[in-house]
């Protein structure tokens, strides 16, 4: 199993976020910053807006920040928003065509293996990620984003 990129991209939006809490990011530097096209990004915050994870301000001085505190984003949601097929095998799926599926118990089990990587999930949140115990200091240092100079590129 492998995540969607919109998934990995909207993690990626919400820790930089959370470790910017202190001002107003804005698509421009994320992209930059991971080296993601503007207009895949534009589409992430987009959803990230409509699910309530993130603010956005437009016009001048605009940009976007954390709607909710990191400690009340669990993974888990994140991904059921951002994830559209967690199909692992056709059986999953509507209009299986598998012969062997009245019989098998893979989809038992990958069911079952579907739930448990949940549960793991649904137990972290981006607080979690942005403050690793054992390190001196937050992730959150590190998702800083710092102000370059666009060369006249908004």
């Amino acid at each position: 199993m492998r995540l969607s990129a919109f998934s990995d991209y909207s993690l990626r939006v919400l820790m930089v976020l959370g470790g910017n809490t202190d001002r107003l990011v804005t698509i421009a530097e994320i992209a930059r910053m991971h080296e993601i096209s503007e207009n895949h990004l534009t589409k992430v915050v987009h959803q990230l807006g409509r699910a309530g994870y993130i603010e956005t301000l437009r016009g001048k001085g605009g940009g976007m920040r954390l709607a909710r505190a990191p400690r009340e984003i669990a993974l888990g949601e994140v991904l059921r928003q951002t994830e559209t097929d967690f199909a692992l095998v056709e059986c999953f799926g509507p209009g299986s065509r598998c012969q062997i599926e009245p019989g098998c118990q893979l989809k038992t089990i990958l069911g079952e293996a579907l739930s448990a990587l949940f549960r793991v999930l649904d137990s972290y949140t981006l607080a979690d990620i942005l403050h690793q115990p054992g390190h001196p200091g937050p992730l959150a240092g590190l998702m800083t984003v710092v102000n370059r100079p666009t060369d006249g590129v908004a």
